[in-house]
C-alpha cells in the first residue's frame, strides 16, 4: 500500500471519533507500530485534528471545512495580523491553533500572487516587527497613490527623503520600494524598520530614471 493511501485509510479509521490503538491499526494495515506512530505525527503536522498519544491510542476530532474564499490583499493582511497576535498568546491551545491555521493558509496560497505574500508562516519575524510595519502601511499606501514625498526615520538613526513607489509583502515582511533622494537611487526598505514618517510639502512627478518602470526595466536587464 502506498503511504498516501495508508494515510487516507488511517483518516477513515479515525474519523469515527473513537479511540484506536496503534497496535490495532498496525495489524489492520499490515505495518509496524512504529510506522503508525510516524503516520500519526505526519497527519497531525498536516493539520488533521489528531488527539491521543503513544501507548494510549488516537482519535480524530470532526474537522470544519469552509467553502473557497476569495480574499483581497488587505483582507489577507488583516488575517495575518490577527493570527500573528494570537500566535504570541500565552494560551498554548490558541497559539498552536493559530500556527496550524497559518500553515493551512500558506499551503493553499498560489505561487504567483503579484506582490501578495510568498509565505504566510510565523517562522521569520516576531509579532512585534510585523505590528510595527502595519503602523505605517496606510501612510505609505496613501503616499504611493498621491505621489507624496515622505521623510522617513529608520532604525539605527538614519533619516531619508523618499518617493514611495511600491509595497510588497514577503511572508510577514513588508518592503517598500522607493526612490531615495538622499542616496539618489532605488532602495527597498523594510517597513518594520521605519520608526516614523512625515509627509513633505508638494507632490512628486514622474521623472525618467526615478519611476517604478525604470526600476523594473533595470532589474530585468
Amino acid at each position: 500500500m502506498k503511504r498516501s493511501d495508508r494515510l487516507y485509510a488511517l483518516i477513515e479509521v479515525l474519523k469515527d471519533g473513537k479511540l484506536h490503538r496503534a497496535e490495532d491499526m498496525a495489524a489492520r494495515l499490515g505495518v509496524s507500530i512504529r510506522t503508525i506512530y510516524r503516520d500519526m505525527d505526519t497527519l497531525a503536522a498536516s493539520g488533521i485534528p489528531i488527539e491521543g498519544e503513544r501507548g494510549r491510542g488516537y482519535s480524530a476530532l470532526a474537522a470544519i471545512t469552509l467553502p473557497p474564499l476569495n480574499l483581497t490583499e488587505t483582507e489577507l493582511e488583516a488575517l495575518h495580523l490577527g493570527l500573528a497576535a494570537v500566535g504570541q498568546a500565552q494560551d498554548d491551545a490558541l497559539k498552536s491553533a493559530a500556527r496550524s491555521l497559518s500553515a493551512k493558509i500558506d499551503a493553499v496560497l498560489p505561487e504567483d500572487r503579484h506582490g501578495a505574500p510568498k509565505s504566510f508562516g510565523f517562522a521569520v519575524y516576531p509579532f512585534a516587527d510585523a505590528a510595527n510595519a502595519f503602523r505605517h502601511l496606510t501612510t505609505l499606501r496613501g503616499a504611493i497613490r498621491n505621489r507624496q514625498k515622505l521623510r522617513l526615520w529608520l532604525q539605527g538613526g538614519d533619516e531619508v527623503t523618499v518617493r514611495p513607489l511600491k509595497l510588497d509583502y514577503w511572508g510577514r515582511v513588508w518592503t517598500c520600494l522607493v526612490w531615495s533622494e538622499t542616496s539618489e537611487d532605488f532602495v527597498s526598505l523594510r517597513v518594520d524598520q521605519i520608526e516614523n514618517t512625515a509627509p513633505l510639502p508638494g507632490l512628486f512627478v514622474d521623472e525618467p530614471g526615478k519611476r517604478l518602470e525604470d526600476f523594473e526595466s533595470r532589474a530585468n536587464t
